[in-house]
């Protein structure tokens, strides 16, 4: 997502150093946040992605606590709503292509939603002025690229699943039975080639919806300088926006999770063993959601926003290959490098051509 202002030539070096170490914290934090669950055996993921929304909501109710309760438009829930339809397919996409691919895939249609709806000005915003036009339309332009190498990557999810243990001490006694990688239900009884075609299209697929989930903040910071505008005088701080937001997400979860109990007729897969995971998830990217914010009052989103995109993909993509092995063998190695190098070249081009 894009801010239309430019980082200040005057900003203090305290104010970089801030920035940039949050920056780094909140690329840490969304390239880990899914660790948890690598290992946990989510099933069909519904009630994992609740218990998860929860802690999201909790952590940010804490956060707006520390802030002081700052107020915020109804408009900031609409980027929780997307966010959360998003990530209902993050727990099929891990299953069917692994942990790094996915996070690197979505970052990357995510960084390119957020590239275009500024660029041109989509959902209500103005079109952004870049001082380096051809800089920008190549890193984007490198983005694009990387996806299309991804898909070359080959992954080795299915085999270490079957021999990997929970990352999470688990009662095996409560779970026996209900929580085997035999017992899944989604992508595992499709063919191997359906099954990666499927989580490609899928970490697209919420990638953008994560790259347009942060358009109504930027749309009420944006309207809060206009004078009669519905949003004059709202607050222009980022942070101020993320309890709205993740209660947007938890809001819409709980939606998602009643209609799945009336799916399920009152017999939804419940297992205790996931609720640690799926909290430790959701605490971890509430509070990398706050560094990004932060980072954002520091640096500008022109710049946090596709550094952060490509930053926290490479990070799943190290958990993936070196903890989880789900991509060997030396030329298999050597695409994810190349992919992964060109998106961040491209997200590099992307956010210098803004300065």
């Amino acid at each position: 997502m894009t801010a239309k202002s430019p980082v200040s030539p005057s900003s203090g070096s305290r104010e970089l150093v801030y920035g940039f170490l949050s920056l780094s914290l909140a690329v840490l934090l969304y390239g880990s946040y899914l660790v948890p669950m690598r290992r946990a055996d989510p099933r069909d993921g519904m009630f994992f992605q609740w218990v998860m929304c929860a802690a999201v909501w909790s952590t940010a109710k804490l956060g707006d606590l520390l802030l002081g309760s700052p107020p915020a438009p109804p408009l900031a829930l609409l980027g929780g709503v997307a966010w959360a339809t998003g990530n209902m397919a993050v727990v099929p996409t891990v299953e069917a292509v692994g942990l790094g691919l996915c996070v690197l895939l979505s970052g990357s249609s995510s960084l390119l939603m957020g590239w275009a709806s500024s660029r041109f000005g989509w959902f209500g915003v103005s079109p952004e002025e870049v001082s380096r036009p051809l800089l920008n339309y190549c890193g984007a332009g490198l983005c694009l690229v990387s996806g299309v190498i991804f898909f070359f990557v080959k992954t080795n999810v299915a085999a270490e699943s079957a021999d990997s243990s929970p990352l999470l001490p688990t009662n095996g006694g409560l779970c026996s039975g209900r929580g085997s990688s035999d017992a899944r239900t989604g992508l595992k009884a499709v063919r191997p080639e359906i099954r990666r075609l499927i989580g490609f299209l899928l970490a697209v697929a919420s990638g953008l919806l994560y790259g347009s989930s942060f358009v109504p903040v930027l749309y009420i910071k944006e309207h809060a300088l206009l004078n009669g505008s519905a949003y004059h005088g709202a607050s222009t701080h980022d942070v101020d926006y993320v309890y709205a937001q993740c209660s947007g997400v938890f809001l819409t979860s709980t939606v998602y999770f009643l209609i799945y109990c009336i799916v399920k007729r009152n017999r939804p897969h419940v297992l205790p063993s996931l609720v640690l995971p799926a909290l430790l998830c959701g605490v971890m990217w509430t509070l990398g959601t706050f560094c990004w914010f932060l980072a954002s009052s520091f640096l500008s989103a022109v710049v946090t926003f596709p550094i952060l995109s490509a930053g926290y993909g490479l990070v799943a993509a190290l958990w993936g290959s070196l903890v989880f092995k789900e991509v060997t063998g030396p030329a298999n190695i050597l695409v994810l490098a190349l992919a992964s190098a060109v998106v961040l070249a491209g997200s590099l081009l992307t956010a210098v051509s803004k300065i």
